[in-house]
């Protein structure tokens, strides 16, 4: 369980991680000393597992972005790992879900291009024993909520 302080530090840090300790502070409304004792904390406990740049896809020649929405057979925790694993593993991948439904997983993927993303379906999904469908989903647009 959060208190009101640990959540308020949560959330200011999902808006600004590279926040300086005395901004955190004043945001928050608490000491320096508190707001380095309970961020800490926050990484301690598994709270906070990380800190990451946001790369604009685009920047980077990654043009594309599309879901795929992929169901395997049998689906089993020995082939559920691995797969997780291999998709986890492909430099395409920007994010994969584990989900209910229709299909088994979701993975968000971001590509060159439309070329490139048609040879990765091929090469790196269906071409797989226990993938049984790929459905393709192009993204118009991707907003992450800060």
């Amino acid at each position: 369980m959060l208190d009101s302080i640990d959540e308020a530090i949560v959330r200011e840090l999902r808006k600004d991680a590279r926040l300086q300790n005395k901004d955190l502070a004043e945001r928050v409304n608490v000491a320096q000393s508190t707001a380095v004792v309970r961020h800490r904390a926050l990484r301690e406990r598994g709270v906070i597992t990380g800190y990451h740049a946001e790369i604009d896809p685009s920047a980077v020649g990654q043009h594309v972005q599309a879901m795929l929405a992929v169901k395997i057979r049998p689906h089993t925790k020995e082939i559920v790992d691995p797969f997780m694993a291999y998709v986890l593993s492909l430099p395409e991948t920007v994010a994969l879900s584990h989900v209910t439904g229709p299909e088994d997983f979701l993975v968000h993927v971001a590509v060159s291009d439309v070329g490139h993303l048609q040879r990765l379906v091929l090469d790196k999904f269906t071409s797989r024993r226990e993938v049984t469908e790929v459905h393709t989903n192009l993204l118009f647009s991707h907003v992450r909520k800060h």
